[in-house]
């Protein structure tokens, strides 16, 4: 037991309380603050956000502001509309089959973790899913190479999940279709690197990770993609009806989709999306440097394809891990439990996590190490 040492000593900046949390994640003070002011009255307009009629002309100003953010950040062509929608990423799973299948009857994915092998699941009620590669008996440790790799030329796109929370695998290349629609699951990296948008077909991404809370998603289709949407698709789930009605078919998550605005202007405001990356690969760095140097913990992750966004470690002494995640919430290192089906612990670096932030945490950990030696 670590009894000698103030573990406290190690945290070197004002905040009380560091989120690792993989999502609802971390939001940057600055956005806080400026809900928090503006709450009780949006704007001199007497009401609350809370309370906005979302037809209204100020809420309108608010969307249109978001859509305009979100396609300069991303580079996102005229010819890809851009929804804001209900139900998480996990309705994108049924989704994008509904909407991207036409008259074919398999489609291609990609098997590289928890969350992919979900969407696979889920296509499976609406097609035939072909895996095109799969992680699976390497504990999800890795990203087989391409040419390891069958994809079936008769699926009507691919599918493949960009970066895994769980497992903490990420994709640092875009797979090569050889011309097939490729669909991706951005929900735990969007905005935190450049990604090509015109190489996609669709993208969807939850917002609660890199870009505000839960209860909204991001949409981003190409248009020439929903030519053959079947009339029996229920119209809560027909991309058209949402592309018509500008993401406003019914009442939308005001709140969220309010909170994803503000973080898109303050993403624009720390210098956009390559500043973001160059920041994130430093954050990830930092910690992945002390992992690789220690005895006491350790990633079991391939290293071409960390995760810059999750990084999952262990302690090759497990009896020693409930006085870890006691002193490091203690310390106020708050969500580096690992998730429930693999255990151990996990460090989220979203965009809102500062630097700071991950070296205090670096620092926490060499000394916990130092003290358990």
């Amino acid at each position: 037991m670590v009894t000698t040492v103030d573990i406290k000593a190690v945290v070197r900046t004002g905040r009380s309380t560091y989120n690792f949390g993989a999502g609802p994640a971390m939001l940057p003070e600055s956005v806080v603050l400026e809900l928090q002011q503006e709450l009780p009255n949006h704007h001199g307009s007497g009401i609350s956000i809370l309370e906005m009629n979302h037809r209204s002309a100020d809420f309108q100003r608010i969307i249109n502001q978001a859509e305009q953010d979100l396609r300069e950040l991303m580079l996102i062509p005229d010819d890809y509309a851009v929804l804001f929608l209900h139900g998480g990423a996990t309705l994108q799973f049924a989704m994008a089959p509904l909407n991207l299948l036409g008259s074919r009857s398999s489609a291609n994915y990609a098997n590289t973790g928890y969350w992919s092998a979900r969407a696979m699941r889920e296509a499976e009620r609406f097609c035939t899913a072909q895996v095109a590669v799969d992680a699976y008996e390497s504990g999800y440790t890795e990203i087989p190479p391409e040419e390891q790799w069958h994809v079936d030329k008769a699926g009507a796109y691919l599918h493949y999940t960009v970066n895994e929370t769980i497992g903490g695998v990420e994709f640092h290349w875009l797979p090569d279709t050889k011309g097939m629609p490729l669909v991706a699951d951005m929900t735990s990296m969007i905005l935190s690197r450049p990604v090509d948008v015109t190489r996609h077909a669709l993208i969807y991404a939850a917002t609660q990770k890199n870009l505000g809370i839960a209860g909204l998603t991001l949409v981003i289709v190409r248009r020439d993609m929903l030519q053959e949407v079947p009339a029996s698709t229920p119209t809560m789930l027909d991309y058209h009806e949402h592309i018509r009605a500008r993401s406003i078919f019914n009442t939308p998550p005001v709140f969220a989709w309010y909170v994803a605005a503000k973080m898109l202007g303050w993403i624009k405001a720390q210098g956009g999306v390559a500043a973001m990356a160059a920041r994130n690969q430093r954050k990830a760095d930092i910690l992945y440097e002390l992992l690789d140097s220690s005895g006491l913990y350790r990633n079991h992750v391939e290293r071409n394809c960390r995760s810059w966004m999750n990084v999952p470690f262990q302690l090759v002494d497990q009896r020693l891990e409930q006085s870890f995640l006691q002193k490091a919430t203690d310390t106020g290192f708050a969500g580096l439990s690992g998730h429930r089906s693999v255990g151990g612990f996990r460090a989220s670096l979203y965009n809102a996590m500062p630097e700071a932030g991950v070296c205090a945490l670096a620092d926490f950990m060499r000394e916990f190490e130092r003290a358990c030696a």
